[in-house]
């Protein structure tokens, strides 16, 4: 049998996690609508000056909020890396 203290502490990662899930699923309904007017304007899928600032902030934030400003870095690229790819795919779908 689960201890009360620790399926509530589960309970609530449950429900944090469902929320970046849905945090991520509307980020990408954003992005995906960057992809079509880069594609429809000729813009290339990557805007690395962009990501650059992109990185600054957020380490700053994650630093801001003490989680480990590497760890939000890779989490950053791991999900541009992921918009750049449907970017590419969207520009290529245009032809």
């Amino acid at each position: 049998m689960t201890h009360p203290d620790l399926l509530r502490l589960r309970n609530s990662i449950d429900n944090i996690d469902a929320a970046l899930i849905h945090l991520l699923a509307e980020r990408f309904k954003c992005t995906q609508a960057v992809g079509e007017y880069k594609a429809a304007h000729a813009l290339p899928p990557a805007d690395p000056a962009r990501e650059a600032d992109q990185i600054a902030r957020l380490r700053g934030l994650a630093r801001a909020a003490k989680l480990d400003p590497d760890f939000a870095e890779k989490f950053l690229n791991f999900i541009v890396t992921e918009v750049i790819r449907h970017h590419e795919a969207i520009a290529k779908a245009r032809g």
